[in-house]
């Protein structure tokens, strides 16, 4: 299965090698046809602190790093 690739702001970098995506996706909803906003944080592993809050980046899920961290930061998204 291929892995997931998403799209967010950093919205926290306090902790140590661990930054928080939040990740926005709309869709429309079914019976209204209105479009809906929805969002999500994930903690990703980030292993050279390099990203700051506000940030784009762009996050693959990998295996388990610790309790919350499923997921790696890949890339600044505007790169």
């Amino acid at each position: 299965m291929p892995r997931r690739i998403l799209q967010g702001v950093v919205t926290s970098d306090k902790n140590d090698q661990t930054v928080t995506v939040l990740v926005e996706r709309r869709f429309t909803h079914p019976v209204l046809k209105k479009t809906v906003r929805k969002s999500k944080k994930y903690r990703a592993h980030d292993a050279e602190n390099q990203f700051k809050t506000g940030d784009t980046v762009r996050i693959v899920e990998c295996a388990p790093i610790s309790k919350t961290k499923r997921w790696t930061v890949v890339t600044d998204a505007t790169a």
